[in-house]
C-alpha cells in the first residue's frame, strides 16, 4: 500500500475535512479527493462519509486510522532524527499559547536540553488552541499545550494545571473605582473603566464577568494587544483594567504596579492540557517532556 495515500488518509481523518487536509499537506483539494478514492478502491471499502461540513470516518476508516497513524508518526520521527547531524539527539516540537509556554513550560523544559545523554533539541511554535491542535494532528508538533480539550481517539489528553484569573488595574484606577463601591455595585461600578484585552471579543473579561458578576461587560476594549504580557504592561501603565492569570501578574502585584480590584469567593479558573497524538508517548523524548511538565506543574500551584 502506498504510504503517500496513507499519509493523506490520516491527515483527512485528523482534520475532518478534505479542504483542511489539502491545506495541511500543500495539495489541491481534488488531489486529496483523488488519493482517498484510490485508497478506497484498493481496500474495497468506503473510508469516509461525505457531509455538508467535512467528512466523518466510517468504522473501517476509524480502524485503519488507529492502526496506521502511530506507525506513520514513527516514520516521520525516524526521518527527522536521521536529518540531525548527531542522530542520538532527538528534536521535540512543542506548541502552545505564547505566554504560558514562555513563562511556565520553557523554563521547565530547557532543563532537559542538556548533554546528559537523554537530552533533546527543542523547537517551539506559538498559536491559539485551534491552530495548535490542528498542527499537532497534522504531525507538525509532537506535544501541545492547550486550553481546549480535543475530541476524538487520535489525540490523547492529560490535564496539566489550572490557572486562576484575577481582575487587576493600576493603583490609580483602583482608587478611582473603590473596593467598597465595587462590592456594593458589582460590575456596574466598572462600566466607565477602560478595558485592556487580547481580542475584540474580550475573552478574558467576558469569562470573568460571567463567572463572578453573572453579567456581560458593558464597555468595549480600549486597548487590544494580542499578548497577555502586553496587556499587563498596559494595565500597569494605567490604560485600564484587565483580567490576567495570577501567575503572570504575581510579581507586578507584589511590586504594587497593579492591584487586585476584587477577590471573589470562587475565582475563575482555566485548565491547561497536554496533548499528544495517540501512540507517540512510546517515543522516549516525548514521554520525558510530558512527564517533566506534569512534575513541574505540581509545583506551580
Amino acid at each position: 500500500m502506498d504510504l503517500t495515500l496513507l499519509r493523506t488518509f490520516v491527515t483527512v481523518h485528523r482534520a475532518g475535512s478534505f479542504t483542511r487536509a489539502a491545506a495541511l499537506l500543500g495539495l489541491s483539494q481534488p488531489a486529496v479527493t483523488s488519493q482517498i478514492r484510490t485508497l478506497e478502491r484498493q481496500l474495497g471499502r468506503p473510508l469516509f462519509l461525505r457531509q455538508a461540513r467535512g467528512v466523518t470516518p466510517t468504522s473501517i476508516g476509524d480502524e485503519l486510522a488507529h492502526k496506521a497513524a502511530p506507525h506513520l508518526d514513527a516514520l516521520v520521527e525516524i526521518t527527522e532524527t536521521g536529518l540531525d547531524e548527531d542522530s542520538s539527539v532527538r528534536t521535540l516540537h512543542l506548541a502552545g499559547p505564547p505566554e504560558f509556554t514562555a513563562e511556565r513550560a520553557l523554563p521547565a523544559l530547557t532543563k532537559l536540553t542538556g548533554g546528559d545523554g537523554q537530552g533533546f533539541a527543542l523547537r517551539v511554535s506559538f498559536g491559539n488552541a485551534e491552530e495548535t491542535l490542528e498542527g499537532l494532528s497534522a504531525g507538525h508538533h509532537d506535544l501541545a499545550i492547550t486550553t481546549a480539550r480535543p475530541r476524538g481517539p487520535l489525540l490523547a489528553t492529560t490535564a496539566l494545571c489550572d490557572e486562576e484569573h484575577v481582575l487587576v488595574a493600576s493603583p490609580l484606577w483602583a482608587a478611582e473605582v473603590g473596593s467598597g463601591n465595587l462590592r456594593r455595585k458589582g460590575a456596574s461600578a466598572l462600566q466607565d473603566v477602560p478595558l485592556v484585552e487580547v481580542h475584540e471579543s474580550l475573552p478574558f473579561v467576558a469569562r470573568y464577568w460571567a463567572s463572578v458578576f453573572d453579567s456581560h461587560p458593558a464597555a468595549s476594549g480600549t486597548v487590544i494587544v494580542p499578548d497577555l504580557r502586553g496587556v499587563l504592561a498596559c494595565a500597569a501603565a494605567g490604560a485600564g483594567l484587565a483580567v490576567l492569570p495570577r501567575y503572570l501578574c504575581a510579581s507586578a502585584l507584589e511590586r504594587g504596579e497593579v492591584v487586585t480590584l476584587f477577590d471573589p469567593a470562587i475565582p475563575p479558573l482555566r485548565t491547561y492540557f497536554l496533548v499528544v497524538r495517540t501512540g507517540t508517548l512510546a517515543m522516549p523524548h516525548i514521554t520525558r517532556a510530558h512527564d517533566w511538565l506534569q512534575h513541574a506543574a505540581a509545583e506551580w500551584g
